[in-house]
């Protein structure tokens, strides 16, 4: 069987296994807001997993394996913090997905936990496409891939650094964070997120099935901007503080950090 194919396997069924342990801590705890923080994780396991046993070049592996450590593990550490420091209290989307899922809860929490499961594999599918690339020789491109993913780890982290010391400040309760890179994008941090993973797609296009990575900025787009990024947090966001959001929407780009907008 091919590697791009084994490997994967693999791996699913590895990352499915630990879901459904991570399913079975969520129902205890009462709080299904920890699977943010098992997915995030879940790319580091499988990094680690291409790194042994891909039989790709050893210098293209170490980089994109070490670039996906550092997010990974960046992230799930940040995730983690926020969600465990309330762990009593489950985060909004879960809440209203508890509501919309009331007749099957655990059924379809079950079945969440899978799919994310599966989209991390899908999502990984560039590191195995680099992770077996033999060739020795590295292409300028692979390069540039990584830089744009390196940026945006820096860039993702400082947007969530502004936005935990804005949040920890009790004078800004009820109030919209406009702090550094919030002052010019509503979502700084899923900018960031999704030009990392149009770098792991330039990262991986030289290699051979290079351009099937492509799956993996379409689906974090379609991801951000249709169900559980962009749309749920401004959900949230009107609800809780609804005149200061729609002011700040106003004044503010959806997601791309550019000048901000002059107020009318």
């Amino acid at each position: 069987m091919h590697p791009l194919i084994l490997l994967p396997l693999i791996a699913l069924v590895a990352i499915c296994i630990l879901m459904t342990f991570a399913f079975i801590w969520a129902e205890k705890l009462n709080n299904f807001s920890i699977v943010d923080t098992f997915w995030t994780i879940n790319f580091a396991l499988i990094a680690v997993f291409i790194f042994i046993h891909a039989n790709g070049f050893i210098l293209r592996k170490a980089i994109v394996c070490s670039l996906a450590l550092i997010w990974s593990l960046r992230l799930c550490l940040h995730l983690s913090q926020r969600i465990f420091s309330h762990i009593k209290e489950e985060e909004g989307r879960y809440k209203q997905l508890r509501i919309d899922w009331a007749k099957h809860l655990n059924v379809k929490f079950f079945i969440f936990f899978q799919m994310q499961a599966f989209s991390n594999v899908l999502l990984a599918l560039p590191f195995f496409i680099i992770g077996i690339n033999t060739n020795e020789q590295m292409c300028w491109l692979e390069y540039v891939g990584a830089a744009i993913w390196l940026i945006s780890i820096v860039g993702e982290a400082v947007a969530d650094w502004q936005l935990k010391n804005f949040k920890q400040n009790a004078a800004n309760k009820g109030k919209v964070c406009e702090a550094g890179l919030w002052n010019y994008s509503r979502h700084p941090n899923y900018f960031f997120q999704l030009m990392l993973w149009i770098g792991v797609f330039i990262f991986a296009i030289n290699s051979p099935f290079g351009w099937w990575a492509i799956i993996s900025p379409l689906s974090i787009g379609y991801l951000l901007f249709k169900v559980t990024g962009i749309p749920m947090t401004e959900e949230q966001a009107l609800k809780s503080k609804p005149a200061a959001y729609k002011k700040y929407q106003q004044t503010t780009s959806m997601f791309i950090p550019w000048f901000k907008k002059l107020e009318m």
